[in-house]
C-alpha cells in the first residue's frame, strides 16, 4: 500500500489486523454508532483524532501507544484528550474504529529517497487536517488542543 491510501476502516480492537503497520503513516480514529468495519475509508465528521509517525515501530507502535493511553498507562497526547472526555471505555468498545494510510519506506535509513517519503508522511498529516477543515470547518476533536483538555492535566 502506498502512502496517500486509506485502508478499509477496522473495529480498534482488532487494529492490528491492518495491512502494513509496520511502515510509518497517518491514522484516523473514529467513533461511530454503528459498524464501519470493513468499509472504504471516506471523510466523516465522526473522525476524532488523525495522527502520524515516523518511528521505527511504525503505526502499530503508535497505535498501540494510543492504546495504552485510552487504557490508563503511557501518555499519547491525542488519546489522553480523548480520555478527558471518554473515561468508560466499555461503551465505546463497539464504536472505535481505525484506518491508515501507511508508507512503505525503512524509517533507520538516511537514504535521500526514505528521508524523503518520512517528509510525505508529515506532509500528508496536514493535508488531512485541510481536508477535514474543509468538509466539516474544524479540526477533528481531539486534535484541536484549544477546544479539548487532557485528564492527565485534571
Amino acid at each position: 500500500m502506498a502512502g496517500n491510501d486509506f485502508t478499509k476502516w477496522e473495529k480498534w480492537v482488532s487494529r492490528d489486523n491492518l495491512a502494513d503497520i509496520e511502515y510509518p503513516g497517518i491514522y484516523c480514529i473514529a467513533l461511530y454508532k454503528s459498524d464501519l468495519s470493513g468499509q472504504d475509508f471516506t471523510w466523516i465528521r465522526e473522525i476524532i483524532y488523525v495522527g502520524m509517525t515516523n518511528s521505527r515501530a511504525g503505526l502499530k507502535g503508535r497505535l498501540k501507544q494510543f492504546n495504552s493511553t485510552i487504557n490508563g498507562k503511557t501518555r499519547h497526547g491525542g488519546a489522553d484528550r480523548f480520555m478527558y472526555k471518554y473515561q468508560d471505555l466499555q461503551d465505546l468498545q463497539n464504536r472505535l474504529f481505525v484506518s491508515v494510510s501507511p508508507f512503505n519506506c525503512d524509517v533507520k535509513s538516511n537514504k535521500p529517497r526514505d528521508l524523503r517519503i518520512m517528509g510525505e508522511v508529515a506532509k500528508f498529516e496536514y493535508e488531512c487536517f485541510a481536508t477535514y477543515v474543509e468538509k466539516f470547518n474544524c479540526l477533528p476533536e481531539f486534535n484541536d488542543k484549544e477546544k479539548s483538555d487532557k485528564l492527565s492535566k485534571k
